[in-house]
């Protein structure tokens, strides 16, 4: 079952190509999560705020958050998709067509994947503030703003200072710090600061590492000045101006 809103994401029959489709692998890109299908279909979700993924018995009662339900065959448990914000998306399109869809071609480049030489350049072509530069998805794909205030306060840089004005040393420990930041966070089932929780219910554990995140007022643990927190283009920003010196 699905909700209305769902429903409105979808083209008309997109439930008739779901029903009896088998999953045949599970990829990302950014924060965009990719179920492919057999039939060449393909759910494009993406989780926004506080959606979720969480696997229940289907005799237990649904949320009233719940936007769809996946039932399989032969199985007592079902997938359910819960929001509460309601701005989580899942659309089914064709596999062989879906990486063409804007959201997804316009996508930069993984953290996890980009060479050094690359970052640098990067980078270098940009002169844009670097936390602003950092959320943008076809800059760099997958960061948020917990881990970009994160790995800026860990490489000393300052949330406005211009990409195109970072020494190339900053550039290469700041490389480093995304990349085992984020493998740290991964192994630790995420950040939950909110309403995240795996498939299995349970919550991440990154969250008791924070250095700058939702620190606001409190001493910085690295010198002793106070974590601020400013408003940074569209979105808030955490970082020490003691450490972290424009």
């Amino acid at each position: 079952c699905y909700s209305p809103k769902i429903q409105k994401d979808n083209y008309p029959g997109w439930m008739d190509d779901l029903k009896g489709s088998r999953i045949m692998s599970i990829r990302r890109r950014g924060k965009n999560i990719l179920i492919d299908l057999s039939k060449n279909r393909t759910l494009w979700v993406h989780l926004k705020m506080t959606g979720r993924f969480y696997y229940r018995s289907g005799t237990n009662p649904t949320d009233k958050h719940d936007l769809m339900i996946f039932e399989f065959k032969n199985d007592k448990f079902n997938l359910r998709f819960n929001d509460y914000r309601r701005f989580g998306r899942v659309r089914l399109l064709p596999t062989d067509t879906i990486m063409l869809q804007k959201g997804l071609s316009d996508l930069g480049p993984e953290p996890l994947e980009i060479s050094l030489s690359d970052f640098i350049d990067l980078f270098r072509k940009s002169s844009r503030m670097i936390k602003p530069a950092l959320l943008d998805q076809t800059f760099l794909a997958g960061l948020g703003n917990i881990y970009a205030d994160e790995s800026l306060y860990s490489a000393r840089i300052h949330p406005r200072r211009l990409t195109n004005r970072i020494s190339k040393k900053k550039l290469v420990q700041l490389h480093s710090i995304i990349r085992k930041m984020l493998k740290r966070a991964i192994g630790l089932m995420g950040t939950s600061v909110d309403s995240f929780a795996g498939v299995n219910g349970k919550t991440g554990r990154y969250q008791k590492y924070l250095l700058a995140y939702g620190r606001e007022g409190e001493k910085c643990r690295r010198c002793g000045g106070k974590i601020r927190r400013e408003k940074i283009g569209s979105r808030s920003a955490h970082f020490c101006p003691r450490c972290q010196r424009l």
